[in-house]
């Protein structure tokens, strides 16, 4: 998510990050009631204090809500209406949850090297990647792109475990008075657990492929039979989304077989 900052801020500390005031600042990780974000500008990542900073808005992020409740959210609203979440399958990562009128189709952000994307097009950003699909279609099969939902109440996350509450508090969370603001004794101790070099491992689901897949579409993944197909997602019937031979792109499920640990 996208912030930006509300005061410039330097580093006393090797794992902090220094920006000026008016910088956008990429936020990666947050917990709740925590002081402290994880956060990246220009490829350089570390912690920031939350109260620096002021997320940009993003009415279409709905936090932790599992698949089945964006189902129900999105299921007969106008084609393009969308959410984003987190991902149920894969912690810390995201997934699009998008109406096709009479159903919702899901995809998977991929995300590495500070670089997010659902086809072949990357962006810096999850607000860059929304703006971009909101112009061009997110769809295969099909033209649908990214439109906001007519005003209506939204899709609540579950505040326990949403991972971007909003960095003013106010009462017990009362935000740091500005005279106390370059003192590092005002802040708590961080909690250990949001590790900046600690990155998130996921064991690959694999498939062996049938056949020879050579499509035009640049979008699509092109493998031989008896190739080896890292599987990166499998939610949607219509397409798989697959790695092989360095490349990623989409294929059709019944040219390959899933292999199971």
């Amino acid at each position: 998510m996208e912030a930006v900052a509300l005061f410039s801020f330097s580093a006393s500390e090797a794992d902090e990050l220094s920006f000026q005031k008016g910088d956008i600042v990429k936020v990666t990780e947050m917990e709740e009631d925590s002081y402290w974000v994880i956060a990246e500008i220009q490829g350089r990542r570390g912690f920031v204090p939350v109260n620096y900073i002021s997320l940009l808005p993003h009415p279409w992020f709905a936090g932790a809500v599992s698949r089945l409740e964006a189902e129900q959210h999105l299921r007969w609203q106008v084609t393009g209406v969308f959410l984003v979440r987190q991902s149920e399958s894969a912690p810390g990562e995201f997934s699009f949850s998008v109406s096709y009128g009479d159903r919702v189709e899901h995809f998977r952000v991929l995300e590495g090297g500070g670089q997010y994307c659902i086809w072949d097009k990357a962006f810096c950003s999850l607000n860059r990647l929304v703006d971009f699909y909101r112009t061009h279609s997110i769809a295969m099969e099909k033209v649908v792109c990214l439109r906001d939902a007519p005003s209506s109440p939204r899709v609540q996350a579950h505040p326990a475990r949403n991972p971007y509450p909003s960095p003013h508090r106010h009462s017990s969370q009362e935000l740091i008075s500005s005279a106390h603001l370059h003192s590092r004794s005002c802040y708590p101790e961080r909690d250990s657990s949001l590790n900046p070099q600690k990155p998130f491992l996921e064991m690959p689901r694999l498939a062996n492929a049938l056949c020879d897949y050579t499509p035009d579409q640049t979008t699509h993944l092109h493998f031989l039979r008896g190739d080896v197909i890292e599987l990166l997602d499998c939610s949607s019937s219509l397409g798989w989304r697959g790695r092989c031979r360095g490349r990623v792109g989409i294929f059709p499920p019944k040219c390959v077989h899933p292999l199971y640990h």
